[in-house]
């Protein structure tokens, strides 16, 4: 089960709407939380258009085991930086936190590899959570079947793997 982290960026599921307060399930033992100014540009006259089941993406601003988890979409200097309600139409799927550490360290090869078969897009949480769209959903889908299987396969087995969806 993944433990919120102070500074970690996190892909969380709207679960609940209180007053000015987003709740989100991160995957661990309890919600966080999340301000509707915790976004870029929010103002109480101006609120996010945020619903129940929206994914958003965003990092922890407190996370200690003393209180309840509090979640913001925007960096030290108000602006989004990526962070925020992430698209509707791609596909969420869950990994083991050390393969997202692995794809989430610089120069990853598995991601390099992947992006010279299709155009994609990608959003990993520290939390386990991958959001993944790419062209069409077939595309999607084998991007996220090889992202599941790199957990179990060699370098050597993924290239191999790669190479015959690329049809070399």
């Amino acid at each position: 089960q993944y433990v919120p982290v102070k500074g970690d960026h996190v892909l969380g599921i709207v679960t609940a709407k209180a007053g000015d307060v987003f709740k989100l399930d991160v995957g661990g033992s309890e919600q966080a939380s999340l301000s509707y100014l915790a976004f870029e540009g929010a103002t109480k006259r101006n609120r996010p258009n945020v619903q129940v089941g929206d994914l958003i993406y965003g990092q922890f601003l407190v996370a200690n085991k003393d209180m309840e988890p509090e979640m913001v979409c925007i960096d030290s200097s108000g602006r989004s930086s990526g962070m925020g309600i992430i698209g509707q139409d791609g596909f969420l799927f869950k990994v083991s936190l050390g393969l997202i550490r692995k794809l989430l360290a610089p120069k990853c090869e598995i991601i390099q590899e992947l992006s010279r078969l299709y155009p994609f897009e990608l959003v990993l949480g520290m939390n386990g959570r991958i959001w993944v769209k790419a062209k069409t959903v077939q595309q999607t889908l084998i991007i996220v079947n090889i992202l599941e299987a790199c957990e179990y396969m060699t370098a050597e087995q993924r290239k191999q793997a790669l190479a015959k969806l690329s049809g070399n």
